[in-house]
């Protein structure tokens, strides 16, 4: 195992660094190289979709068995991360998804320094999540010669992401919050907000209780076509 240098340390921790380094540049090329893949896979398994997302990240944990059938082998990864495409990520090793994530199409993270994204989190098309950033001084920032930073993203658990919303470094996302279509978040959100506008700003509480799913006769239905066997139900998540 190759030792990390200090300079990626640096990025890692948020503090100025270097990203032409020939390091950092090989370290982001193998990863347009594994998104390249995942956005040109086609129609492709569960599986192998799986195991090229786990490519972007650099998750090397092996997959397990293959099914007996191909209904069966898609349950095995139901709780993976469910990514339309296409997606584009700068390093990868950064990034880390909770169970039953979604991330609607054209999303960008750049994941200079930590960003994490809770179980049951939904992600509209077009987000962009930014932990990296550039110095305001213009003689420090010089290019592409010059050091930048970053600020870790953290996203908890059971948030919605609106479309075309952008994070900006060092935010954090509470927990049940919901994040307006167009905004920019530069600060943090409370748990169970609903916030929108650029800057991004607290609406209101989130409600919660409400049984929707229920009242609204939405469930019962599902279940009416269940019974009626009108499609195949065998991977539904709320069977």
């Amino acid at each position: 195992m190759v030792e990390m240098s200090e300079n990626r340390r640096r990025m890692e921790k948020g503090e100025l660094y270097y990203a032409f380094t020939s390091e950092l540049v090989k370290a982001r090329s193998r990863c347009t190289a594994a998104c390249h893949a995942f956005n040109n896979a086609g129609d492709v398994t569960r599986r192998t979709k799986t195991q090229l997302w786990r490519n972007i990240v650099d998750d090397r944990t092996p997959l397990p068995p293959q099914a007996a059938t191909q209904e069966e082998d898609d349950e095995l990864f139901a709780d993976d991360a469910w990514i339309e495409l296409p997606i584009r990520v700068d390093y990868g090793t950064n990034l880390s998804l909770g169970k039953n994530v979604f991330i609607n199409f054209n999303a960008t993270i750049l994941d200079t320094c930590k960003v994490t994204i809770g179980d049951r989190c939904l992600l509209a098309a077009n987000v962009s999540l930014f932990s990296g950033t550039h110095p305001l001084d213009p003689d420090v920032r010089n290019g592409t010669k010059g050091p930048e930073l970053g600020g870790e993203i953290h996203i908890e658990e059971d948030c919605w992401i609106g479309g075309n919303v952008t994070i900006l470094p060092g935010v954090r996302i509470g927990k049940g919050s919901v994040v307006g279509a167009a905004s920019v978040v530069t600060k943090d959100v409370p748990p169970y907000t609903v916030v929108a506008g650029n800057p991004a700003r607290k609406l209101k509480d989130v409600p919660r209780g409400t049984q929707a799913e229920v009242t609204s006769g939405a469930l019962d239905a599902l279940q009416r076509d269940y019974a009626k066997n009108e499609y195949d139900i065998s991977n539904d998540s709320v069977a």
